[in-house]
Formats: structure tokens, sequence, C-alpha cells
């Protein structure tokens, strides 16, 4: 994947990243999230991966992004964010962009799109009961919550939780679980915890499921995702 760092924006408190290339593509896994992108010169939106995309980039290409919280791709681009998922899109093809003053991506990409998340907040002023429920839902994802009791728990039939998960995340809450297990078992086996307590600790049946789950994911296997990190 190349060199990747992350920070909060002095003016949002939104996490930062960056990523340097260190060949000729980069392999994204599914994360459940959407980002607003600098990417080759362009504002670009990420929409929701469901599995490993790859991205053709020049060796030592820099991109920086601005990672959404739950929900505010949905209010501040106004699609439900099932529309995004597996793609990507110019935010131009979404929304009008804001008009900058005085900035540029090429001062400061990272300043810049903080501004440009700005200008879109004030322009739309989201629901800030919705996205307490989508942060709530994504909680849920993490805890492990199954689809019955994360239902319950938010006062919602399974289908209505459906179609609200589709709308706010981009796919099903069972999908949105799978994807954070997988995360964070990731985040265990790069922190050099062994693969069999990383599986029982992210809650896999055992060792080959945690390895089924990163071959049908991302194409790849624990340690080959292990070493790319």
């Amino acid at each position: 994947m190349g060199s990747y760092a992350t920070r909060r924006g002095a003016r949002t408190g939104a996490t930062l990243w960056r990523v340097t290339a260190d060949g000729p593509e980069q392999r994204v896994v599914p994360d459940g999230v959407l980002d607003l992108m600098w990417f080759q010169n362009r504002l670009v939106v990420a929409g929701p991966d469901t599995g490993a995309t790859v991205v053709p980039v020049s060796d030592g290409e820099v991109t920086h992004g601005l990672r959404f919280a739950p929900g505010v791709a949905h209010a501040l681009l106004g699609v439900a964010t099932a529309e995004l998922t597996d793609r990507r899109v110019e935010l131009s093809e979404l929304v009008r962009p804001p008009g900058n003053d005085g900035w540029s991506f090429e001062d400061d990409p990272a300043d810049a799109l903080e501004r440009v998340f700005l200008a879109l907040w004030t322009r739309t002023d989201p629901e800030r009961s919705v996205l307490r429920t989508a942060a709530s839902l994504d909680r849920s994802a993490r805890e492990g919550r199954d689809v019955r009791e994360t239902a319950e728990l938010h006062g919602l039939s399974e289908r209505s939780l459906r179609r609200l998960s589709n709308r706010l995340f981009g796919y099903g809450p069972k999908t949105l679980t799978r994807i954070h297990r997988f995360q964070h078992a990731l985040h265990l086996a790069r922190a050099g915890l062994p693969l069999g307590e990383v599986a029982a600790t992210a809650g896999y049946a055992d060792q080959a499921h945690f390895t089924r789950e990163c071959g049908s994911l991302t194409g790849r296997t624990p340690a080959a995702l292990t070493r790319a990190g």
C-alpha cells in the first residue's frame, strides 16, 4: 500500500490521511468508510468497498484524504451511500464543489480538504439526530451485534435497519459488521499478534475462518496483508 499516516484535522477534528505509493499500484481493502480525496489533482469521493480495489498510481505519488464519519457522506452529498459502493466518483459529479478563497490544494492539500468539508457542512447543515443514529449503528457493527439485536436496540424492524444501513453506509448491517471485524483482525495482525490469537480475539471460529475471510474480502492471505501494512 505504501507509507500511510493519519492525524486529526485542526479545523474539523476529522481523520486526515496521507498515502505515498511505493509501486505502480495501490491495493485498497474494505474498511467500512467513505473518504474525500485529493487524488491525481482531482477531488474524488471514494465509496465504501466490498472487496479489494487496485488503483494504478506512480511510484512516490501522494494521495491525501479526509475520512467521513458515519452518515456524514450521505448528509453532505445528498445521495444514498449505496449508489457509491465500490466506486470512485469526482465530487463535481455529485455536488457543486465549493469555491476557494486564498487557499489551494497545491499549497496544503490536507487543509484544503478540511475547507471543502466545512463548506459542504455549512451548505447542508446535517440533521444531528441522523448522524447520532449513524454513529450508533456503526458502533453496534464494531461491537459485533447481529442484525436482530441491532434492530431492537434502535427501535427498527430488520427490514428498516437494512434500508437505513444501505443509505448511510453503502451496505447492510451484516456486511458492515463483517468488514469491521476484518479490519479489527487486520490491525491485530499488523501489531504482531499471532494469527491464531488474532482469529480468536476478533471473533472468528478459527484461523482458517480468518484466512478464508481475508481471501474473500481482499484476494490475499493474512500473511500477505500483514506484510503489506
